[in-house]
């Protein structure tokens, strides 16, 4: 476990409800892609399109993943260096983006 278990677990949605809204809308099309990709796959389609919807579900979390990245730097990020608990908080977040590999 990193060092981020020091920290309060305090999601940052609460700060944002329209954001929460579109996350869970984006899951939710994830899902349905996955569902749909499964059935591809099930069905012996052709990989390149196969290939095609699983880039799409990709992109979905992607962008899912920086939206929230973002928000938790706004909230999360922000009240633990004014708590003088920033660079265990930063240290997660790079934790974070380093096992979502974009680090």
């Amino acid at each position: 476990m990193g060092k981020g278990w020091l920290l309060e677990r305090i999601g940052s949605l609460k700060d944002e409800p329209d954001l929460r809204t579109q996350l869970i809308r984006q899951l939710r099309t994830a899902e349905g892609h996955l569902s749909g990709i499964r059935r591809m796959v099930e069905d012996d389609r052709y990989c390149v399109d196969i290939l095609k919807q699983v880039a799409a579900v990709q992109g979905i979390l992607g962008r899912a993943a920086r939206v929230l990245a973002h928000s938790h730097t706004r909230h999360c990020i922000r009240r633990a260096i004014e708590e003088g608990r920033g660079e265990t908080a930063i240290d997660e977040l790079f934790d974070a983006l380093r096992y979502m590999g974009h680090f």
